[in-house]
C-alpha cells in the first residue's frame, strides 16, 4: 500500500528525482519505526529506544558535572517550601554532632552547643530566610539517614558534609557547591600504608554506610583498581565510628572525605593522612525534589554567604587542619 501510493506520487518525476524522494522518505519512515512502537514495560506511551538514550545522554552529562545542575539562586521567598518555613517560624536541619570543627559538641563551651562550618552554614540559612541566625532546630543524624530524614520530612534540609552525585540527585535536591574535596586515605603514621594505592593490599579498610567513600571502594574493589585482597566490608552508620575502630585495631585504615579525615588526625596525633586526594568531590545542602523554590533561595544564600561569611567560617574551623589558604577547598562559582 505505501509502495503504491509512493509510485503514484513520483509520477512526472525524473529518473533521479524520484529515486532520490524515495530514498529520503524510506529513511524517514525507519527513523520513525522506534517512536512508534510500545516501550519496554508494556506500555503504549512514547517510550523506546528512542527515549532511553536521551536518557543515557542526560545521565552522562550529571557524571561530568553533578555539581553544576541546580538551579538559579533567587532570593524570591513566595514559593511553598520557603512560605512554610517562615510561617512555621525555625529552620529545620540535619547535621552531625560528632565531626569535629564541620559539626560537633565541645564540651568545653558554655551550653555545649553544636559549632563549626557546618552549623555556621546552618545559621546563616536561618538568618536570611527568618532574619534570625538562632531559628534553627538541629538534628543529629548518621550518615546513612541523610537521605531518608529530607524524603520522610524530618528536616527541611541536610548540611552535614553531603557530597554532590548523580545517585543522590535521583533522590534529594541539591544546592550549589560549598565546599570542594576529595577522597582519602586516613592509617596510623607507623602503618607503611602510603596512599590510595598497592600498600593497601591485604588491609581492612573502613567507611561509612551510604558515602561516596563506600561507594568509589566498591566500585574499584569490583574493576581492580583497588588490590583484590583488600577487606573493604567494614562499614559503620557514622564516619567517625571508623576512627574509633582504627584507634581499637579493629582495621588498618579509613577512606574518607580528605577535610573530614584533617580534623580527625588533628584529634588523634597518632594518626595522619597518606597520599593525596584521589577524587574531587563538591559538598552541598541536600533538600527535597519538590522543594525547588527553597533550592533557589539557598543558593542566594551560598552568592551572599560566599561574598561575606564563608571565609570567616573557614579561618576560624578549618585553616588550622587545612592550611590557612582556602583557594583549594573554594567551591567553583
Amino acid at each position: 500500500m505505501v509502495a503504491r501510493r509512493l509510485r503514484t506520487s513520483l509520477k512526472g518525476w525524473g529518473g533521479v528525482g524520484a529515486m532520490l524522494l524515495a530514498c529520503l522518505l524510506a529513511v524517514a519512515l525507519v527513523l520513525l519505526l522506534p517512536l512508534a512502537r510500545p516501550s519496554g514495560d508494556g506500555s503504549t506511551g512514547t517510550g523506546g529506544p528512542g527515549l532511553a538514550e536521551g536518557t543515557q545522554a542526560k545521565a552522562g552529562s550529571c557524571d561530568d558535572h553533578p555539581e553544576r545542575l541546580s538551579p538559579p539562586p533567587s532570593g524570591d521567598e513566595s514559593g511553598p517550601a520557603v512560605t512554610a518555613i517562615t510561617k512555621r517560624g525555625y529552620l529545620s536541619v540535619g547535621v552531625d554532632q560528632n565531626s569535629y570543627r564541620w559539626g560537633y559538641r565541645d564540651p568545653n563551651s558554655p551550653g555545649s552547643d553544636l559549632e563549626g562550618f557546618d552549623i555556621d552554614l546552618a545559621h546563616e540559612i536561618a538568618q536570611q530566610i527568618l532574619g534570625d541566625a538562632k531559628a534553627v532546630r538541629f538534628h543529629a543524624i548518621p550518615t546513612n539517614q541523610r537521605i531518608p530524614a529530607i524524603k520522610s520530612g524530618q528536616v527541611d534540609m541536610v548540611v552535614r558534609t553531603m557530597t554532590i552525585t548523580c545517585d543522590r540527585l535521583k533522590e534529594v535536591a541539591f544546592s550549589d557547591p560549598y565546599f570542594t574535596t576529595g577522597q582519602q586515605v586516613l592509617a596510623p603514621k607507623s602503618s607503611g600504608i602510603t596512599g590510595y594505592d598497592r600498600s593497601l593490599a591485604g588491609r581492612r579498610i573502613c567507611s561509612a554506610e551510604g558515602s561516596t567513600a563506600n561507594t568509589k571502594l566498591t566500585d574499584d574493589k569490583r574493576s581492580g583498581r583497588l588490590p583484590a585482597s583488600a577487606d573493604i566490608s567494614t562499614t559503620v552508620p557514622n564516619q567517625l565510628d571508623c576512627l574509633v575502630k582504627l584507634q581499637l585495631g579493629e582495621v588498618d585504615a579509613v577512606v574518607t572525605d580528605g577535610a573530614l579525615a584533617a580534623s580527625q588526625a588533628a584529634q588523634d596525633p597518632t594518626v595522619e593522612l597518606k597520599g593525596k586526594p584521589f577524587t574531587t568531590e563538591y559538598y552541598g545542602v541536600a533538600m527535597n525534589r519538590q522543594a525547588g523554590d527553597l533550592v533557589r533561595r539557598v543558593n542566594q544564600v551560598l552568592v551572599d554567604y560566599r561574598r561575606s561569611g564563608w571565609q570567616d567560617s573557614y579561618a576560624k574551623w578549618l585553616s588550622s587542619t587545612l592550611g590557612t589558604d582556602p583557594a583549594s577547598s573554594r567551591p567553583p562559582s
